[in-house]
């Protein structure tokens, strides 16, 4: 969790309205009020804009490559306003994270915590706990190796000396994916492994030095203060200039190589974890010894063993941390929040699709969103499937009820240059989606004369996008300046709603 983020700010908000779980999308309307106007307007301070072609006369203008669809409505009416092939089916990049956010609300309720307990299946006699000691993993993917940490000086308060049994990590709390989206590189950091247990999300951090003798490398879980070195992640530094990093599952180990060629003299990033309850164990371990608790190495188990809760970590709300994944648009908390919400049903989701199928069927009949198809939670797999005009039937009935706008992040507005307009009359909340050659922007507009509107724009080159998969790199060529050019379009036609509906 960000640990700046102003609680009494974000409790205060939502106090009253979102109490409770259902009670986020409490008297939601019973029939969608889904714009389906194309590219003219439905109210008479428009007509200026419709001489011009509206918003579909300026997309023309424009002239970015590909598709654009987008849908504007009033929130305080529901009336929709303006549209451009609002029921087209477009990836949505990280604005499904919306969607997700409205489901986990609905399901689990703002003051939902995620625990994590350290179970003992044996006796603790004299220091000494004569079973197995579990690292049980409740769905929390924001558990950090300070928490580890806490737990493990915790363990040692309760006078846990000495473990006799095994060492084991429980995963089972949610269906284990080896990657958020199987066609991404194998190197990014924002899809990896999703179990019922995270850690640091899932990502590993590699530093490189290179010295007089070639390179040393390091692989660690550090945080603001603790670096603990981990062995269930390694690297090799190979001389070669392509491909720049090798993945393989090696007896157990995640096994890297880098290649030279794209190494500078220092650096780091942090790399995808592909097994998350051996990482978990991994950092744990280290903590307990440092406080005098050996045990044993760690094993996953996807069953729940018995016993006695002996310490339990629980995250922060709910509400907070969905605040921090919509403002830092992070995958791996939108898929563990999304999982555990379908499992909250008491049928436990087979995998990844499966449970985001649950969520398109909870959206259709809640939000009116039918035209929607998520293969996850956090829009990053490209065949997902969302309309503008869903997403602002969503916004809508979600703003009526109160909830959402205070979770967005704020979206600056821009001069000529790019430069930020601090004093701008259009104040924008909203959440951005992007993946190469794919921008989204969805969310609220407030109008110089104070009329709120909810819009949703998605923009795709589908054949770009489509000839840079498995290009070597993480951007494609060409690909930062589309995005830019979709992220100067978007802002256009966020001006030209705020001018024409004031």
């Amino acid at each position: 969790m960000t640990k700046g983020l102003s609680r009494r700010w974000v409790l205060g908000t939502l106090a009253g309205v979102i109490g409770a779980p259902g009670a986020a999308l409490a008297g939601a309307p019973a029939v969608s009020i889904r714009p389906h106007l194309r590219g003219v307007a439905a109210t008479k301070g428009a007509v200026a804009a419709v001489t011009d072609g509206g918003a579909q006369g300026l997309i023309a203008r424009f002239g970015l490559p590909g598709e654009v669809v987008c849908a504007v409505a009033d929130v305080k009416s529901g009336r929709p306003l303006e549209a451009v092939q609002d029921q087209e089916g477009l990836p949505p990049a990280s604005v499904a994270k919306v969607m997700t956010t409205l489901y986990a609300l609905d399901r689990l309720g703002p003051g939902y915590r995620f625990r994590t307990r350290l179970i003992g299946t044996g006796s603790l006699e004299g220091g000494v706990l004569k079973g197995d000691l579990v690292l049980a993993g409740g769905g929390d993917p924001t558990l950090e190796t300070n928490d580890l940490a806490a737990l493990a000086a915790e363990l040692k308060q309760k006078g846990v000396r000495e473990v006799r049994g095994r060492f084991l990590v429980y995963d089972g709390a949610l269906p284990y994916v080896r990657s958020i989206d199987e066609a991404q590189h194998e190197h990014l950091g924002y899809s990896p492994a999703v179990s019922g247990i995270a850690l640091n999300f899932n990502r590993v951090h590699f530093q490189w030095t290179r010295g007089a003798n070639g390179y040393a490398v390091a692989m660690d879980a550090r945080s603001d203060r603790y670096r603990p070195d981990v062995t269930m992640a390694r690297m090799r530094v190979v001389n070669r200039e392509v491909p720049i990093f090798t993945y393989s599952d090696r007896k157990g180990v995640d096994d890297w190589t880098v290649a030279s060629g794209a190494l500078g003299k220092d650096g780091s990033r942090w790399l995808p974890v592909r097994r998350p309850a051996d990482y978990a164990g991994d950092v744990f371990r280290t903590m307990a010894a440092a406080y005098g608790i050996a045990l044993k190495p760690a094993e996953a188990t996807r069953s729940l063993p018995g016993g006695t809760v002996l310490v339990s970590h629980d995250s922060e709300p709910l509400q907070e941390v969905l605040h921090d994944m919509l403002k830092f648009s992070n995958n791996l908390t939108a898929e563990m929040v999304g999982m555990t919400a379908t499992a909250s049903s008491g049928q436990m989701p087979g995998s990844l699709r499966e449970s985001a199928a649950a969520m398109n069927g909870w959206a259709a009949a809640r939000l009116g969103m039918g035209h929607t198809r998520m293969v996850d939670h956090s829009g990053l797999g490209d065949a997902s499937r969302m309309t503008a005009g869903d997403l602002v039937t969503a916004l809508v009935q979600a703003r009526q009820n109160g909830a959402l706008r205070p979770l967005l992040k704020p979206f600056p507005m821009r001069d000529a240059k790019g430069r930020v307009v601090k004093d701008h009359p259009i104040k924008v909340d909203a959440k951005t989606g992007t993946l190469n050659f794919v921008s989204g922007l969805g969310g609220f507009l407030t109008a110089p004369n104070g009329k709120e509107l909810a819009f949703a724009i998605f923009a795709t080159d589908p054949g770009k996008r489509e000839r840079s998969k498995g290009v070597e790199g993480d951007i494609p060529e060409g690909a930062r300046a589309w995005n830019r050019k979709a992220k100067q379009l978007q802002q256009k036609l966020i001006e030209h709603w705020g001018a024409v509906y004031s």
